[in-house]
C-alpha cells in the first residue's frame, strides 16, 4: 500500500465524534419546519376570519350616505374659551332618579322636565311628581319604544302658565301643570311642505301665546338616530311656526343641518337656531322687513350646540353636546372630508358602541346679545356634568339639562 492510498484509508475509516456542531443542522431543520407550519396556520386562520370580514364589508350597506362637510379648524380653547373646571362646582340632584332631562322650564321655583321614558315632571324642593305623560306604555326608555312612548325634548311655559312640548316623535304639546291634561298641538308625522315631521326637537312661545317657533331636525332621522344624522350632515333641518289661533303650520326656513335649539331674540322678530353639524347658530327672521331670511348669528363654535336660552345678562346660554379640541383632536372634524371612513364606521358599529368613543367634556358658553362670548364654564373630563343639553337659568343658579345622563346639575352662579 503506498502512502496516497494510506491516507484515503485512514480518511474514511477515522471514527466520529458525535458533538453538539454535528446535531445543530438536524435541530435548525426541524425548527424551520415547525416555524413554518406555525406560520402558515397563523396566516390560514387570519384568512378564514379577515376574508368573511372584508366580503361582509363589502356587501352590508351602510345605513347613512354622508356627504363631504367643510368646517373650518376648531377655535383655540384660550381666552372666553379657557379650559377651566367651574362645571365641576356642580351638584348633581336626583341621581339615578332622572334619565335624560333634556330641557328645563320653572313656574315660580317649581321645575319641570322631561324624561326618556316619556313623562314631564315637576320639581318641588327634593320630591319630583309626574305630571303627564304624552304616549302610550310600554315606557322603558328603551330604543326599540321610544317611537311610541314618546321623548319629550324642549319644554317652555306659556303666558297662561301652561307648558309647551316638543316631543321627538309626537309633535307639539300643551300640557297644564296643574290638572295634567294634555292638547295635542301639532302631530309629529304629519306632512308640512312637502315633508315629514320626523324629529320635532326644541320650541319657543312668543310673549302674548300666538306663536310657537320649533324645529324639526331632520325628514329623514328620528331622535333615536340622532348619531346618524350628525354622521351624515343631512341639510334636511328646518324652522316652522305655529299659529295658536289658526292652528296653521307654516315653514319659515329649510336645509339646516341638524336644527336643534331654538330661542326668540328680545324684540320677537328673529329666533336663533343651533345648527349643531355646522357648530354655528344661525338666525332666522320671523318678523319684520327681513322676515324669510337667515344670517349667521355665532360661527365656528369650539363645540357642537344643542339649546339656546337667555342668560339675566341679556345674552344666551349655549350648551355643548360634544367639544372641538384645539390644541386635540377632533373626530367630527376629521371625519367631515371622509364620507367613505365614516360609512364604514356605520357597517361596523352601533350607535351606543360610537357614544362610547364621544370625549366626556361639558361646555356651556354665554354669548353676549351680539354673539361674542361673555364667558365659558368647563368640566373637561366630565367629572361632575356629562352629556348637557341645555343651561337654564333661574334664581342665580344654573340648571344643566342632559339628553343622556341620569340626573341634574344645578350650579351656583355666585361661586363661578
Amino acid at each position: 500500500m503506498n502512502e496516497p492510498e494510506g491516507l484515503r484509508f485512514r480518511r474514511l475509516n477515522r471514527p466520529q465524534v458525535i458533538t453538539d456542531e454535528l446535531q445543530e443542522p438536524q435541530y435548525k431543520g426541524t425548527s424551520t419546519y415547525s416555524g413554518k407550519v406555525f406560520r402558515v396556520t397563523l396566516v390560514t386562520l387570519g384568512g378564514c376570519l379577515i376574508l368573511p370580514l372584508l366580503v361582509v364589508i363589502l356587501l352590508l350597506e351602510s345605513p347613512i350616505h354622508p356627504e363631504v362637510l367643510s368646517l373650518n379648524e376648531p377655535p383655540l380653547l384660550s381666552g372666553c374659551y379657557e379650559p377651566n373646571f367651574k362645571l365641576r362646582e356642580a351638584q348633581r340632584l336626583f341621581e339615578d332618579q332622572l334619565v335624560g332631562p333634556e330641557s328645563i322650564a320653572n313656574l315660580g321655583d317649581v321645575i319641570y322636565t322631561g324624561t326618556a321614558d316619556g313623562k314631564i315632571v315637576k320639581i318641588v324642593g327634593k320630591t319630583i311628581t309626574v305630571v303627564a305623560r304624552l304616549g302610550k306604555p310600554p315606557c322603558d326608555g328603551a330604543r326599540d319604544h321610544e317611537h311610541t312612548c314618546g321623548r319629550p325634548l324642549g319644554i317652555r311655559v306659556g303666558p297662561n302658565g301652561t307648558l309647551f312640548v316638543a316631543d321627538a316623535y309626537l309633535g307639539l304639546f300643551e300640557v297644564n301643570p296643574v290638572t295634567g291634561k294634555v292638547t295635542n298641538l301639532v302631530a309629529a308625522g304629519q306632512t308640512v311642505g312637502g315633508r315629514r315631521l320626523s324629529f320635532v326637537n326644541d320650541l319657543d312661545v312668543t310673549r302674548d301665546g300666538r306663536k310657537v317657533y320649533f324645529t324639526d331636525s331632520s325628514s329623514r332621522w328620528q331622535r333615536r338616530d340622532y348619531l346618524h344624522l350628525i354622521m351624515e350632515a343631512t341639510a334636511d333641518g328646518r324652522v316652522l311656526e305655529y299659529d295658536t289661533e289658526t292652528k296653521e303650520v307654516t315653514v319659515l326656513m329649510e336645509h339646516l343641518r341638524f336644527a336643534n335649539g331654538i330661542q326668540l331674540v328680545a324684540d320677537e322678530e328673529s329666533v336663533l337656531v343651533a345648527e349643531t353639524t355646522m357648530a354655528r347658530i344661525r338666525r332666522v327672521h320671523v318678523l319684520g322687513l327681513n322676515k324669510g331670511g337667515m344670517d349667521t348669528f355665532v360661527e365656528n363654535l369650539p363645540g357642537f350646540p344643542d339649546n339656546i336660552r337667555r342668560s339675566s345678562s341679556g345674552g344666551y346660554w349655549v350648551a355643548m353636546s360634544a367639544v372641538r379640541p384645539n390644541p386635540g383632536f377632533s373626530l367630527l372634524d376629521f371625519l367631515s372630508q371622509k364620507p367613505w371612513i365614516k360609512k364604514l364606521i356605520f357597517k361596523l358599529f352601533s350607535q351606543d358602541t360610537l357614544m362610547k368613543f364621544v370625549p366626556r367634556y361639558s361646555l356651556v358658553l354665554e354669548l353676549q346679545e351680539n354673539g361674542a362670548c361673555l364667558r365659558s364654564f368647563h368640566d373637561p373630563h366630565g367629572m361632575v356634568a356629562t352629556y348637557i343639553s341645555e343651561a337654564h337659568e333661574h334664581d342665580g343658579h344654573l340648571y344643566l339639562g342632559s339628553f343622556r345622563s341620569p340626573f341634574l346639575c344645578k350650579l351656583d352662579l355666585s361661586k363661578v
